[in-house]
């Protein structure tokens, strides 16, 4: 009798033990579905199409490493640098396939895609890097492009204005005409206005056209003296401020989606933290390539008189105002971007 009453007792508490192990599990499930507590591990792709040495695959590391860290391990980015998984052509549209979750690239290498962007893309008195990746990443905040809508914007930031980078002196608008220079995205018009002769072509052909003569020098922000070494090829570096290349990482909108809570605010203040980052990281880089390169190979800065100056600006001036005007006439905020544009590097500056 003993034996049957103790046998009864000892079911009975395998039984509550298991119920209440249910209730934890159950709560766990609604934690999990919640985004809360959840401690499952997250792995995100990464893709960027340039190498890894150079500014903006510096930016996605460090956005990886941020990530992770203020995670507490619970996200592990993958990183994708040198068009190993997606390239530039193919970017954003392979984002939005799935084939990475996240994918940098620049919205200068898709002319008529981003028409406001276009605005800003034009010479406009950027002072450096920094400022640029401040008004940009604004910029896009308040005018979304079109474009995005089926993505999660995760950063934007940009380039320090181009300059020319040319292996014979250029210092007024005779000595530019005519001259073929390697160009990107929106410098194509803008160098066309001033009377060069702009040749299409990936920053890795540079060097081979350089020494065949097939271009005299590129239009480039001058850290690729020194990160691709440049230096040691071209001898001139015109001081005249012109177009920017804008940046922006994108994520797959169901990723974005599928991700808790707590992360997706984690990646929200990573934002304008790592557009500051990335302007003030290629601002001091800018500096140690413009100074190896002189103090190296020589290189020399060309100033141009004030008189020049003014041509210059006057002619990119009228440029931009008829750009912002076809934009009106398609009824596009032009004139209204275009005033947001100059009050936010006034306003950084």
């Amino acid at each position: 009798m003993k034996k049957i009453s103790l046998l009864i007792v000892f079911m009975s508490l395998l039984i509550v033990a298991a119920c209440g192990n249910e209730g934890v599990s159950q709560q766990d499930n609604v934690n999990d579905q919640n985004g809360a507590n959840s401690e499952k591990k997250i792995e995100l792709t990464y893709a960027f199409f340039a190498p890894a040495n150079t500014f903006p695959a510096v930016q996605m590391e460090k956005w990886a490493e941020e990530l992770e860290a203020r995670t507490n391990g619970r996200v592990k980015v993958n990183t994708f640098p040198g068009g190993s998984l997606l390239t530039a052509e193919n970017m954003y549209q392979g984002v939005a396939n799935g084939i990475a979750d996240i994918g940098l690239s620049s919205t200068t290498y898709e002319p008529g895609r981003f028409p406001l962007l276009a605005i800003a893309d034009m010479p406009s008195g950027y002072p450096n890097a920094t400022v640029a990746s401040k008004v940009l990443h604004q910029l896009v905040s308040e005018y979304p492009p079109e474009a995005f809508n089926n993505f999660k914007i995760i950063t934007t930031f940009a380039t320090e204005p181009s300059f020319i980078q040319s292996q014979l002196p250029i210092s007024n608008l005779n000595e530019l005409k005519g001259k073929q220079l390697r160009i990107a995205g929106a410098a194509t018009p803008i160098m066309e206005k001033l009377g060069a002769a702009p040749v299409g072509m990936s920053q890795a052909e540079v060097p081979e056209a350089l020494q065949t003569g097939i271009v005299n020098g590129f239009v480039s922000s001058r850290e690729v003296l020194q990160d691709l070494k440049l230096a040691e090829m071209v001898s001139y570096i015109t001081d005249y401020p012109l177009t920017i290349n804008t940046f922006v990482a994108v994520m797959n909108q169901d990723v974005w989606n599928s991700l808790p809570k707590d992360v997706q605010q984690v990646i929200d203040e990573l934002n304008a933290e790592m557009a500051t980052f990335t302007g003030e990281y290629l601002d001091n880089h800018v500096k140690n390539s413009i100074k190896w390169s002189q103090q190296e190979h020589g290189v020399e800065v060309i100033t141009l008189t004030e008189s020049e100056k003014e041509t210059w600006d006057k002619i990119l001036r009228e440029m931009q105002e008829d750009y912002v005007n076809s934009l009106e006439a398609q009824g596009l905020p032009g004139k209204e971007f275009q005033e947001k544009l100059y009050e936010l590097i006034s306003q950084f500056n």
